[in-house]
């Protein structure tokens, strides 16, 4: 009871002179994980009531993939009610394995033993992760993979006491890799019915924006779902994990819902659209696909409920990483399933409008007046509209257009203009 009260990285006082034996890890709170090639340092305390004879004051540095198994247990013949447990499966990969000694001070005697005085003392350590790449830390449900560090206390006689700590480590995953920034879309259609008897198909439309997000980041789900069944459906989105382990040349699965999100019912021979319903991604280990004997994998199930049918599933495939997006999410617009390509738009519209011709370089002064009369009385406008319309058409064939200017001297709103016919 003692030593669990005691804590993590601590032993409390036992039988004998030392009173505690405690490891402590720097920069652990800040850091929050290790990856390949960080170096690993602390401290190991002992703190002892009076003079101690030692061997060996050591650390012990490990980390492995472990995955173990039992087939289901099986009927033994003869011994009813009694049941045999099946051949367990066991496999072992070895990342980590460090060894040091942390008494640097000559034996006291030729019996090779090592005296410590009464007080406080401190032992630093330090050693650098392989530069290999390492898996993530994790632990499942048929197996874990973890690494630890471990002081341990070696005295003549008495048993030994030690110490350990866990490391967390991250094999980091970059969602901005290419592979991970492509869109995903699937599609899918069943028939409801039985038989002859056959409703009508059901079918379902579902994309993502990329392939790679990070925890607590919310995928927006673009869908598209036509019922033309004679059921009432309900679409329904959820992330699901999947541990994978293989030991002695078999496979075992473990599968389980991590968050889901629930969409409105469709009646018969209608329609739903989904633009961008989120659903948000809980904390969760990264995918872990490094590793030869426990892989980690997650999808995304858009599917269809239908009473008294299968459902109907598409399944996504996600990469959770670890270090975000840092640009845009697709080359798809987010506002909508579909995108426009308007960059042609800029190749046949100039960046500054182009001034129209001079008017003299196209019509000469002598050509103008040998069209347009002299007038030299005050003109009956009222008289020549009702009889030299032609007259007014042919002293404006060569009027000069107005002057050109790249901004309007008499602005008009857009509501106020109104169309006006002519009629001649």
């Amino acid at each position: 009871m003692a030593a669990e009260a005691a804590g993590p990285g601590l032993v409390p006082a036992a039988a004998g002179k030392v009173k505690e034996l405690a490891l402590v890890l720097q920069d652990e709170a800040r850091r929050g994980g290790y990856s390949s090639g960080d170096t690993v340092s602390g401290q190991v305390l002992v703190e002892l009531a009076g003079p101690l004879l030692l061997r060996a004051l050591r650390l012990e540095a490990t980390g492995r993939a472990w995955a173990a198994w039992s087939k289901a247990s099986v009927r033994a013949r003869g011994a009813a009610g009694r049941g045999v447990p099946g051949p367990r499966r066991e496999a072992e990969v070895r990342y980590l394995d460090v060894r040091q000694s942390l008494l640097r001070q000559p034996p006291a005697g030729e019996d090779g033993l090592f005296l410590l005085e009464a007080g406080k003392h401190e032992f630093p350590f330090s050693f650098q992760l392989p530069h290999e790449p390492l898996v993530t830390s994790f632990s499942g449900k048929y197996g874990s993979i973890q690494y630890c560090v471990k002081a341990v206390l070696e005295r003549p006689v008495v048993p030994d006491q030690s110490v350990k700590r866990e490391l967390q480590v991250i094999s980091h995953v970059d969602v901005n890799s290419p592979a991970l920034l492509i869109p995903v879309l699937r599609s899918q259609e069943k028939m409801v019915g039985c038989w002859f008897f056959t409703s009508g198909p059901v079918s379902l439309s579902a994309k993502i924006e990329r392939k790679g997000y990070c925890n607590e980041e919310a995928i927006p789900i673009y869908a598209e779902i036509e019922n033309c069944s004679s059921r009432l459906i309900v679409p329904k989105a959820a992330i699901f994990q999947t541990q994978t382990y293989l030991a002695s040349g078999k496979t075992k699965t473990f599968r389980q819902m991590l968050a889901n999100v629930r969409g409105n019912p469709i009646a018969s021979g209608s329609t739903d659209t989904w633009n961008g319903k989120t659903l948000k991604i809980p904390p969760v280990t990264p995918s872990i696909l490094n590793c030869c004997i426990i892989r980690v994998e997650y999808s995304l199930a858009v599917y269809i409920h239908i009473p008294g049918a299968n459902k109907l599933m598409i399944e996504l495939p996600l990469v959770i990483g670890t270090i975000p997006c840092t640009g845009f999410s697709s080359r798809n617009s987010s506002a909508g399933q579909f995108s426009v390509d308007m960059s042609w738009l800029a190749l046949t519209m100039p960046e500054h409008p182009e001034a129209p011709p001079n008017y003299a370089d196209i019509v000469s002064q002598e050509e103008f007046s040998r069209h347009v009369p002299a007038y030299s009385q005050p003109v009956d406008y009222e008289e020549q509209l009702c009889g030299h319309m032609f007259a007014y058409i042919q002293e404006f064939r060569f009027q000069p257009p107005p002057l050109y200017s790249e901004i309007d001297p008499h602005p008009t709103h857009i509501e106020e203009i109104q169309s006006v016919s002519f009629m001649l």
